[in-house]
């Protein structure tokens, strides 16, 4: 009591915010042996957790019947299911040789500051930030709600407020557990992903016996489809690859990985083939028991495929389903504050981003941050399109990501690589990334495209006048409202460790 008296009468004393800051960091810090910075807690077991634990979550379950629709037919289907799942190693091997390279949190945010500079790092830190993580947390916790509300209305739509009121609520309590402790946010973690593979194994294990016993008629003139457009295979790689999204999270904590130029690589090689083989596998096996018509309109096609093989235990899929998409919200949500942790730690979003719990050692402003947009985005939603939003954002920063890899095999050949990889495999994602934004474009154009394009490129209005400019009044007007958040949380600056 008598310190936190100490500081207010000397914040009284003081005039300006920068003594407040000053006497909160050394009057708190003396209360801790750990240096403020994000703690290495995150080992190999949690890394394979969390890509596992965020790739898998609502997209194997939604996604079905959306690639489904644009192939038109079981074999293109399962196809394009197998090449998103080579395409996403295809990625992360890329960021396996950059995140060995370039060992800081952030992932794609970094490495875009190494390969382009400031004005490309910030434009995805912007987009990122402001829209695609708070975005995919708001999708992950809808399919959430929808599939813990289900079995409450049988033969029905749950209404649309129950969903959206159970999706918040789930956004405060991942917020929340994920600015306690890092600790308890992977093992959280840990524990829904273990729950989610046991699920996808059920599930598999169904479709194995399915088609033990003859139920194959599905898979009969399995290429019977009209003549598929470009726009349409980009589609449909839109919404198989929503369901691979997570490849590229491990990235993003690298700093609090231990031993991560073992365990960043060794994470992504075994979680990703993991995932893409569960993957197909749950496909074959909806497609055991349910038509084509039956996938493209069933509103829970796991839901539905466990009514028919599990029944009487068929409440089991449900129940999983939930745990396994609020794990992979965690996931999003724990990766997300690093993104805007270590955005405003760069200078590229507001500083009070940057600013470490004393007493949790968690990003907790970040945290904050991100969910309070992702409760933002719940209001409107509507999951498909903003799948397709998001999709083509990533997809236009990852094929950047790609060629930063090769242009800094030229700019920066002095830099020590542990894992490099050969420099066909960037160049090939850069083609796939650039038909993966251009093709829906002309094929099948849509609003959001032009929308997510205006909006990246706003970002740059704000970069001139509050990064490159450093307009006076914006300091002045910000410096008192950083004070009292971070006197609110208890929060301080990372400190500077080798």
């Amino acid at each position: 009591m008598e310190m936190d008296e100490d500081i207010i009468r000397k914040r009284k004393e003081s005039h300006n915010g920068s003594t407040t800051y000053s006497m909160v960091c050394q009057t708190k810090g003396k209360q801790n042996a750990k240096a403020t910075v994000l703690q290495r807690d995150v080992g190999l077991f949690s890394g394979v957790s969390l890509i596992v634990g965020t790739m898998i979550g609502s997209g194997i379950f939604i996604s079905p019947s959306s690639v489904l629709l644009y192939t038109g037919a079981v074999g293109p289907c399962l196809i394009i299911w197998a090449a998103c799942g080579v395409l996403a190693m295809l990625g992360a091997l890329c960021l396996v040789e950059l995140g060995t390279m370039i060992t800081k949190s952030g992932g794609i945010y970094s490495y875009l500051m190494e390969a382009f500079g400031s004005i490309i790092a910030y434009l995805f830190a912007w987009t990122m930030v402001i829209v695609l993580k708070p975005s995919g947390l708001a999708i992950i916790t809808l399919s959430c709600a929808k599939y813990a509300s289900t079995p409450f209305y049988p033969g029905c739509t749950p209404p649309l407020v129950v969903t959206k009121c159970l999706a918040a609520a789930a956004i405060v309590l991942i917020v929340g557990v994920n600015c306690f402790s890092v600790k308890l946010a992977n093992f959280v973690q840990n524990f829904f992903t273990m729950a989610k593979l046991f699920i996808i194994a059920v599930i598999m294990g169904g479709g194995i016996v399915m088609l033990a016993q003859g139920k194959t008629e599905n898979f009969s003139n399995a290429f019977d489809s009209p003549s598929l457009s470009a726009g349409a295979i980009g589609l449909a790689f839109y919404n198989g690859l929503w369901a691979y999204e997570g490849w590229d999270q491990l990235n993003c904590i690298t700093e609090e990985l231990k031993n991560p130029y073992r365990n960043l690589p060794l994470a992504i090689l075994i979680a990703i083939p993991l995932v893409s083989v569960c993957y197909v596998m749950v496909n074959i096996a909806y497609f055991t028991v349910m038509t084509v018509t039956e996938v493209l309109v069933s509103p829970a096609v796991a839901v539905t495929f466990g009514d028919r093989v599990l029944h009487p235990v068929s409440w089991i899929v449900p129940l999983f389903v939930v745990f396994s998409t609020f794990g992979a919200a965690n996931g999003s949500c724990f990766t997300a504050g690093r993104y805007a942790y270590v955005s405003g730690r760069e200078g590229h979003m507001v500083k009070i981003l940057s600013y470490i719990s004393l007493r949790r050692y968690t990003p907790s402003p970040a945290l904050l941050f991100n969910g309070f947009l992702a409760l933002c985005y719940i209001m409107p939603a509507d999951i498909n399109t903003l799948i397709n939003y998001t999709s083509f954002a990533q997809w236009m920063f990852n094929g950047l990501t790609a060629l930063g890899l090769i242009v800094m095999r030229f700019t920066k050949k002095e830099v020590h690589r542990p894992v490099k990889v050969p420099i066909v495999i960037p160049a090939l994602m850069v083609l796939v990334s650039c038909y993966l934004v251009v093709a829906p474009i002309i094929y099948e154009p849509a609003l959001e495209y032009l929308y997510c394009t205006i909006f990246i490129l706003s970002g740059l209005i704000f970069y001139y006048f509050f990064i490159y400019r450093k307009v006076k009044w914006a300091l002045r007007l910000m410096r008192p409202i950083t004070m009292h958040l971070q006197l609110l949380m208890e929060v301080v600056p990372p400190e500077k460790t080798e």
